[in-house]
């Protein structure tokens, strides 16, 4: 297949600043896609890096799309090296988009309404600001019907996270599931102390709520601590940055690991290589946000919905942080 081939990076400022411990995130940047093939039918896809977690970069992303010329084939797309994962996963989703197979591709599509695929059956987590403002947001996502929270921890001295913590716990509602995610953040000690926390308060009954994992505990170097630590507690442990891309998802099952994956299609690279490794492995996933627009999220969730297991809530309750995108990105797309 051939397709005519046009890009445009786009920029989209968070309505607060994301702060994670790597550090402040205010600005997300991308690219969007638009393959059309020889009948005319229209594919979107967008490229959502996020270099400081393993993805290629921005400017290497746009670097790949100007070498490409204004026509190209399904060899080109399917040969994209794993160096670029983000890009992978943006050509391949377009490709998919555009056979009709989510049922949302048409001919002269240039107002399609991204029309989210059949993944109401899932659960949303909703993320939460990191320190003392979770207090205060999580009633809101709450009313809007979330009832999984992501909290993002490693982030201030632990001592005043732990205050935050147990103030938490006893003000979110009993039915709760509660993700603590470090981001890599925290030392082998503050892991222990965390993890030990959470066991401690569930063996005496304190603990009204589920804390469902503790994501990311330690840098991706320390895999085998990490394995260790999933051993020696009964609080789940998952891997983030650590499984960020295919290549590293691979590495880290061949290494032993047989817990919790949280996957983020949109730098994970190529969705057909992912599907079969899911299906041969069977491993349990958690698939989350890059902070991308809804045309990656749509291609994000068709996978979500394909290789979920264990029905855990997807990470996807992100919305909170930008502006209403519809204007924006139909805007956008009229342009390409």
């Amino acid at each position: 297949m051939r397709y005519q081939f046009k890009f445009r990076p786009y920029r989209r400022r968070f309505v607060r600043t994301l702060t994670t411990n790597h550090g402040n995130w205010d600005i997300r940047e991308g690219i969007i896609l638009r393959l059309t093939d020889e009948t005319l039918r229209v594919g979107w896809g967008e490229i959502a890096p996020i270099s400081w977690f393993g993805s290629e970069t921005l400017e290497q992303a746009l670097d790949f799309c100007r070498q490409l010329p204004e026509e190209i084939t399904d060899e080109i797309i399917f040969s994209i090296p794993d160096e670029l994962p983000a890009c992978q996963f943006g050509f391949e989703s377009a490709c998919e988009w555009g056979s009709g197979k989510w049922g949302v591709g048409s001919k002269g599509d240039e107002k399609n309404n991204f029309i989210t695929p059949n993944s109401s059956l899932l659960p949303y987590s909703g993320l939460l600001p990191a320190g003392e403002a979770a207090l205060n947001q999580w009633e809101t996502l709450w009313q809007q019907g979330y009832r999984t929270f992501k909290w993002k921890i490693g982030v201030d001295a632990i001592a005043h996270e732990l205050e935050i913590f147990e103030s938490l716990i006893h003000t979110l509602p009993a039915s709760t599931k509660l993700r603590l995610d470090a981001n890599g953040g925290l030392t082998y000690e503050e892991a222990n102390l965390w993890l030990w926390t959470c066991d401690n308060l569930k063996a005496n009954g304190e603990l009204p709520l589920e804390i469902e994992f503790i994501e990311q505990p330690l840098p991706v170097e320390q895999f085998q601590g990490m394995l260790e630590l999933s051993m020696s507690y009964e609080t789940a442990i998952a891997l983030d940055e650590s499984v960020a891309t295919l290549g590293q998802l691979t590495a880290c099952y061949q290494q032993g690991w047989r817990g919790i994956f949280v996957i983020k299609p949109g730098i994970v690279g190529s969705p057909s290589h992912l599907r079969k490794f899911c299906q041969q492995h069977e491993i349990d996933t958690v698939f989350s946000s890059v902070f991308e627009t809804a045309i990656a999220r749509l291609a994000a969730l068709q996978l979500a919905a394909e290789l979920s297991r264990n029905n855990r809530a997807i990470g996807f309750g992100i919305d909170h942080f930008f502006e209403q995108e519809e204007t924006w990105l139909q805007s956008l797309c009229k342009d390409l």
